[in-house]
């Protein structure tokens, strides 16, 4: 391993943003759709789906630093980051399928508890898995503009998964309930998913080689390690700023499901998807369907605009959606190496949450039939958006170059564990907060998904609840102190050690 700054070839870029691909496949599915898998699909109530969605991500962030810890002490022939992703590819793709997998004839007590095993094992995984390679990124090369470009492939392959996630998850899942169930159509195409994520950390793994190495070796214990990132004003920032981040992900991708499901308007999602050809003739009794890769995707709406109760209109127009604002995000992330070359990256970050926040309370003045506004909104909030995705993780390293800069030791695998503590119990929060305030303000039971006061609580909470943590994540932004200054000066002068330390 050597000190210096380092190119990184295309080759390497691409294969070191497979595995955060991999990863997506659970996140998304996690965030777009796992607390209505729980409530509509395994059966569970709004509080058993809460305790469920909120005590696995609560552990999995307790562990996180653990993992931190095992992390930076683990030394191989590969690395020290590297070999996680290389251990845990076949258990993840094991237990990514167990813990979609609806099992027949058991009590309620036995699915709650089921469910919690499964989820909290997945987590764990995500966790063993995904903290070591986000430290990856830090350790491959030491060159700030590298780091950024590095974040852009990482996070185009990303949205690339949150694409087919988004797009294709629930239409495969129809497919493969026709004949069976919804549960069966789950199984199946989390298997289909499983079996990405195995190839994918493989490419990964063999794709990427660690290079940086601390100036000083000096042994310490993660008490000291811990002790000295408390002392780190930035890092503070930015694990409140995640926290608060990530909860919004969660709350909106709960919130924005039953949004579309249940206060859209169906003739006006009709309308929409018969007009980019999306729609047929309703099916005679007992008649084939059409071939075509759409209709095998489920993308076909079946019947006229007065007869949608049953449906899958909201389902394609919410997949609808979701790729378009993902095709918008992956062509804007390709830009922001070069906005944070030339502005900084907390600079656009400040911008970006601004302009989020008022795409998100735009959402609240939106009537159902306004199909085409919810349109607009997911392109502008994704043009927005887009910008922040990879400059927040390059922050990140910045932290983490800032606690080297400060106490002469380097403890990325601390910075990121902790970090990826404030990322889940975000998660955590964010899907159980929405639960229960539509539980506790709205009078939500999940066996009345469609109820006056239940819709006007998805109204109410994808605009003005978002956009209120929007607000509260950009005043975090604007008080975190690593300009593009800083980080240039702290970059040269721990070049300049790391020179000095390999002569």
């Amino acid at each position: 391993m050597n000190s210096t700054p380092q190119k990184l070839s295309f080759f390497e870029k691409a294969g070191y943003s497979a595995a955060d691909a991999a990863a997506n496949f659970v996140f998304m599915t996690m965030i777009l759709f796992q607390l209505n898998f729980y409530t509509d699909t395994f059966g569970l109530t709004a509080s058993a789906a809460a305790a469920i969605l909120l005590w696995p991500r609560l552990w999995d962030a307790f562990f996180d630093p653990i993992m931190g810890v095992l992390a930076d002490r683990t030394k191989t022939r590969w690395g020290r980051f590297r070999p996680w992703i290389l251990w845990t590819a076949v258990p993840w793709a094991v237990v990514m399928v167990l813990a979609y997998t609806t099992p027949k004839g058991w009590s309620m007590a036995a699915l709650i508890a089921y469910a919690g095993i499964t989820n909290t094992l997945l987590m764990t995984l995500y966790s063993m898995n995904n903290m070591p390679y986000s430290a990856l990124g830090g350790v491959m090369t030491a060159d700030l503009d590298e780091r950024a470009r590095l974040n852009s492939f990482r996070f185009i392959a990303v949205n690339i998964a949150q694409f087919i996630v988004g797009g294709f998850t629930l239409p495969l899942v129809a497919k493969f309930a026709v004949g069976h169930d919804r549960a069966h159509g789950w199984q199946m195409t989390m298997t289909i998913w499983a079996v990405l994520c195995l190839v994918l950390f493989m490419v990964t793994f063999f794709s990427t080689r660690e290079r940086i190495q601390p100036v000083n070796e000096t042994k310490s214990s993660p008490l000291q390690d811990f002790a000295d990132l408390i002392k780190n004003s930035p890092w503070r920032i930015m694990a409140l700023m995640t926290l608060v981040h990530f909860a919004i992900l969660s709350f909106r991708g709960g919130a924005l499901y039953n949004y579309y499901h249940h206060y859209a308007d169906k003739a006006a999602m009709f309308d929409f998807v018969e007009k980019i050809g999306l729609t047929a003739p309703v099916l005679a009794e007992g008649a084939p369907k059409p071939g075509g890769i759409l209709e095998w995707l489920g993308y076909i709406v079946h019947g006229t605009r007065d007869n949608l109760a049953t449906s899958n209109v909201a389902d394609v127009f919410n997949s609808v959606v979701n790729m378009v604002g993902t095709l918008v995000t992956i062509t804007v992330i390709l830009l922001s190496a070069s906005f944070a070359h030339r502005f900084g990256k907390k600079a656009v970050a400040v911008v970006g949450f601004t302009l989020s926040t008022i795409n998100a309370f735009a959402f609240y003045f939106l009537k159902p039939a306004d199909v085409y506004g919810m349109v607009a909104l997911t392109i502008i909030g994704s043009l927005v958006y887009a910008p922040t995705i990879p400059l927040v993780w390059a922050i990140y390293a910045d932290v983490a170059d800032y606690s080297e800069w400060k106490t002469g030791r380097r403890f990325t695998g601390m910075v990121f564990a902790t970090i990826g503590f404030a990322l889940k119990a975000g998660l955590a929060l964010g899907s159980a907060s929405f639960l229960w305030l539509m539980a506790g303000l709205f009078k939500y039971d999940t066996q009345k998904p469609a109820a006056p006061e239940a819709v006007a609580g998805y109204h109410a909470l994808t605009g003005i609840a978002v956009g209120v943590m929007f607000a509260i994540c950009t005043i975090l932004l604007i008080t975190y102190k690593l300009n593009k200054r800083t980080t240039i000066e702290m970059a040269d002068e721990l070049a300049a050690r790391r020179q000095k330390a390999a002569a």
